[in-house]
């Protein structure tokens, strides 16, 4: 089920104005405008109604993860330093990275990581002195070239970033940063 906060997302994304999804959901346009802006209170059967005419012309028409996937992909082998990995981030403007063990992925790292294990300042050492492996978090979900978009932003709503696979091998990724690319 899509929140109400996706609607403006998904009308734009099919390049629908306020006014052609009204038609065709059969409400007022203010009507729309009102729900996009969260000035009333949704009614259930509208909602209902312009979430079933956005489902009717998106099926089909969505757009898939590997159309919206960065495919040069940035990433950090488990024994790299995390000094290296900081390096990494100001050189590419980036704020997470995946952590790769040869070609499988196995952890990732963030800016905010680093930053939570200096202040604890756990293990021997500092912290950028010691291997990525030693403070990764979980890897990066994965969804194939084929998932919806509308997967890819729930999902990116719980994590930094999505990682993509054909045939098990990893082939892109997309950020939040990619996601608002759709949009323009």
């Amino acid at each position: 089920m899509y929140s109400l906060e996706t609607i403006a997302l998904r009308r734009r994304s099919l390049g629908l104005t306020q006014t052609q999804l009204a038609k065709l959901a059969g409400v007022s346009q203010s009507y729309i405008a009102k729900l996009e802006a969260k000035k009333i209170e949704p009614s259930y059967t509208k909602v209902k109604a312009i979430l079933e005419a956005l489902g009717r012309l998106e099926q089909g028409r969505e757009t898939k993860a590997g159309e919206i996937m960065s495919t040069e992909i940035v990433s950090v082998q488990k024994d790299h330093r995390v000094k290296d990995v900081v390096k990494i981030f100001w050189e590419h403007g980036f704020s997470q990275l995946p952590v790769f063990d040869d070609e499988r992925p196995i952890g990732s790292i963030t800016e905010r990581t680093i930053i939570d294990r200096m202040l604890v300042s756990e293990g021997d050492g500092p912290v950028t002195d010691r291997p990525v492996s030693d403070i990764m978090d979980d890897p990066f979900p994965q969804v194939g070239e084929d998932a919806p978009v509308s997967l890819v932003a729930s999902i990116l709503g719980l994590y930094p970033a999505v990682l993509v696979q054909r045939k098990m091998e990893i082939v892109g990724i997309i950020t939040k940063a990619d996601l608002l690319k759709t949009l323009t």
